[in-house]
């Protein structure tokens, strides 16, 4: 880690922090409620614990937490760009999907976060 956490950095830890939180949440929910969505709540739980964990390595400057958010960015972009154009699920919000990832990969590999990571 050479430099100081750059704040977009500092950002998608937070944001990715925020949805592991909701994610642990919404599967205790799961498992105590009538429940909803498609996974099992065990598997939301860990899914949510799992992407804390590459939270906090963010924070740290871990470059593998790095290349694990790269990889989910691009698949979201993926699975973004596939939606834009299948319209099945709607227009807006795959594409918000797909800006949304873009703007992350943007924050986790400019020349700030470049020096950070390093």
């Amino acid at each position: 880690m050479a430099g100081q956490r750059p704040g977009g950095v500092t950002l998608v830890a937070v944001l990715a922090w925020l949805n592991g939180a909701i994610a642990i949440i919404s599967g205790i929910i799961h498992l105590f409620g009538e429940g909803f969505g498609s996974l099992p709540a065990w598997l939301t739980i860990v899914i949510g614990a799992i992407t804390i964990a590459v939270s906090l390595g963010l924070f740290r400057g871990s470059n593998t937490s790095r290349i694990i958010m790269t990889v989910v960015f691009v698949l979201n972009a993926a699975i973004a760009v596939y939606g834009v154009f299948t319209f099945g699920n709607g227009f807006w919000g795959p594409l918000i999907q797909g800006i949304i990832a873009l703007i992350g990969l943007g924050l986790l590999w400019s020349r700030k976060a470049n020096e950070f990571f390093d």
